[in-house]
C-alpha cells in the first residue's frame, strides 16, 4: 500500500543518491581537470561538465530542507505544524531557484548578489540543524530517538562542510582566468593546484558525513 511516509521516504533516498553519486562524478571530473596531459581547452570543457554535473548534487541539497522536514512530520517523529512543512517547502523552493538562478546568470555581478544571498541562507539553515539535533541529543526533544537527533546534526555539519568547499573553492575563479591568460606554466598551474587541493578535505568530509547519515538512517542503531 502506497503511503505518504513511504512516499517521502523514497524521495528521500532518491534525493540522497542522487547527491553523493552525482557529487562522485565531481569528483571524478575535478581530478581530470588537474591533469596538465590534457589542452586548456580540454580542461575548460571538463570544468563545464563538473560545473553541470554539481548542479544535480545543488539541487537535492536544497530539496532535502523540505524532503526531512515532511518526514519528521509525515513519521510523527516531531509535530510540526502545517505552516512548519508548508514553510520548509518555501525554503527549499526559495533555495532551489537561487541556485539556478545563479548559475543561470553565469559570471555576472547579479550571479554574485545571489551567491551571497544563497551564503547567508546556508549558514542559517546549517545553525537550525546543529541547533536541532544537538538540542533534541541533550533533552530528548522535540527529536526524540537518538538516531534521528543525530542525523540532524550531522546533517548541519555536512552543511557547513559543503559551505567551506564553495568558500575555499572561490579563488579559483581569478585563478583560472590567470591560466587562460597566461598558458599553462609552473607560475599558473601552482597556485590554482593548491587552491584547488584545499577544497579537497572538506569534499571528502562532506562524503564521509552523507554516508555515515545513511547508514544511521537505515539502521537506527541506537
Amino acid at each position: 500500500m502506497i503511503t505518504l511516509y513511504g512516499s517521502l521516504v523514497f524521495f528521500h533516498i532518491l534525493l540522497f543518491v542522487f547527491w553523493l553519486g552525482a557529487d562522485l562524478g565531481v569528483a571524478i571530473l575535478g581530478d581530470h581537470f588537474r591533469k596538465r596531459s590534457y589542452s586548456i581547452e580540454e580542461r575548460l570543457t571538463i570544468l563545464k561538465l563538473l560545473v553541470i554535473t554539481d548542479m544535480g548534487p545543488r539541487t537535492a541539497w536544497a530539496l532535502m530542507i523540505a524532503s526531512t522536514i515532511s518526514l519528521v512530520a509525515a513519521g510523527g517523529y516531531w509535530a510540526v505544524p502545517l505552516w512548519g512543512v508548508v514553510a520548509a517547502w518555501a525554503v527549499s523552493l526559495g533555495w532551489l531557484w537561487l541556485v539556478w538562478a545563479a548559475h543561470l546568470a553565469g559570471q555576472t555581478p547579479k550571479a554574485t548578489k545571489l551567491k551571497k544571498i544563497e551564503m547567508v541562507l546556508k549558514w542559517g539553515l546549517a545553525a537550525f540543524y546543529l541547533g536541532l539535533g544537538g538540542l533534541s541529543l541533550v533533552t530528548n526533544a522535540p527529536l526524540e530517538p537518538n538516531w534521528l537527533a543525530s542525523k540532524a546534526l550531522l546533517f548541519g555539519l555536512i552543511f557547513v562542510a559543503a559551505i567551506l568547499i564553495d568558500v575555499m573553492f572561490k579563488p579559483v575563479g581569478p585563478l583560472l582566468m590567470a591560466l587562460i591568460e597566461k598558458g599553462s606554466s609552473e607560475e599558473t598551474e601552482a597556485p590554482l593546484l593548491k587552491t584547488m587541493n584545499k577544497s579537497r578535505f572538506w569534499v571528502r568530509m562532506t562524503y564521509l558525513l552523507l554516508v555515515i547519515v545513511g547508514f544511521i538512517g537505515t539502521t537506527q542503531p541506537f
